[in-house]
C-alpha cells in the first residue's frame, strides 16, 4: 500500500505501531499486541480501528516478505488516515493501516548501553505509547551509538530512568527486580509484563520505581526486554560491567518463545 502525501502518519505522527514476533508460523501474544494498539487509539482520540483487517494483514506480511518459515518481525503500522493542511484532524478520520515483515534473528551477545542526553518526556500521553513519534528514540540511539555502545538508556524530565531507545529497562539489587514505573513516562512492554509475573512465581520481590541513573551503577545486573528481543542481558553500562547472572538466565528462559 502507497502512503498518500496528505496521511496524517506522515506529516504529523499522528498514529500508532505494534511490533510483534512471528517465530516462523505464529504470532503468539497477536491479541495483546492488538488489544495495546486499541488502548492508544482510544488514548489518541482514535476511532477503534478494523481489528479483523489488522489480523488479517500481519499474518499474511511474513509470506509476503518470503519469510513464512524465518524468525521475523512484523510490524503494523496505523495512521489517522488523510486529512488536510494543519492539526485538525477530519471529524469522522478514516484509518490506513498497514503491515511489514522483516527477518529477525535471534540476539544472542549481551548489550552495552550508554547514558543518552536526549529525555523522555513524561508529561506527554505518547510517552506511554507506540506512536508514529519516535525521534527522540532515534536521537538517544544514534547518542550510544555515537559512543560506541549498542542501546541507549533514557531518563525523563526528572532526570528518573525511563526506558532503553527500543526497549523497556530492568535491573538487580539486593535479590530484588527493578524496573522504572510507568509514571515516568515508560511503555507498558508486553515482554515487561511477562517478565515482572514471571520473577513474582518465582518468590522474587518486584519494584516498580522512580529511580536515577546511580541505580545502575549500584546493580549486581541489568538487561532490557521487547517483543523480538525477549530479555537481553547487559554487559556494559558507562564504566560498570555486568556479568551472568542467575535471575537473568532464569527469567530469559521462562519468557523466551
Amino acid at each position: 500500500m502507497m502512503t498518500p502525501p496528505d496521511d496524517r502518519g506522515l506529516l504529523l505522527g499522528d498514529g500508532l505501531f505494534e511490533t510483534m514476533l512471528w517465530t516462523g508460523g505464529d504470532l503468539p501474544h497477536l491479541d495483546d499486541h492488538l488489544a495495546r494498539m486499541a488502548a492508544g487509539c482510544e488514548v489518541l482520540g482514535l476511532p477503534m480501528f478494523d481489528l479483523a483487517e489488522a489480523k488479517t494483514r500481519v499474518l499474511a506480511a511474513p509470506t509476503e516478505a518470503g519469510l513464512a518459515d524465518a524468525r521475523a518481525a512484523v510490524r503494523l503500522t496505523l495512521t489517522a488516515g488523510s486529512g488536510g493542511r494543519g492539526l485538525d484532524r477530519p471529524a469522522a478520520p478514516v484509518l490506513r493501516l498497514m503491515a511489514t515483515a522483516a527477518a529477525a534473528p535471534v540476539v544472542t551477545t549481551p548489550v552495552d548501553l550508554a547514558l543518552a542526553s536526549t529525555r523522555r518526556n513524561e508529561g506527554s500521553p505518547a510517552a506511554r505509547l507506540k506512536t508514529l513519534s519516535y525521534v527522540d528514540n532515534v536521537l538517544a540511539r544514534a547518542e550510544a551509538r555515537a559512543a560506541g555502545a549498542d542501546e541507549a538508556v533514557m531518563r525523563n524530565n526528572h532526570g528518573d530512568l525511563a526506558c532503553a531507545g527500543a526497549a523497556n529497562l530492568f535491573w538487580v539489587a539486593g535479590g530484588s527486580l527493578f524496573t522504572p514505573a510507568l509514571h515516568c513516562g515508560v511503555l507498558g512492554g508486553l515482554t515487561r509484563r511477562r517478565v515482572m509475573a514471571a520473577a513474582r512465581a518465582l518468590d522474587v520481590d518486584v519494584h516498580e520505581v522512580a529511580s536515577g541513573a546511580e541505580a545502575l551503577d549500584a546493580a549486581e545486573a541489568v538487561f532490557l526486554t521487547n517483543s523480538l528481543i525477549g530479555v537481553r542481558p547487559a554487559r556494559r553500562f558507562e564504566g560498570e560491567t555486568f556479568g551472568p547472572h542467575a535471575l537473568v538466565e532464569r527469567l530469559r528462559e521462562t519468557t523466551t518463545l
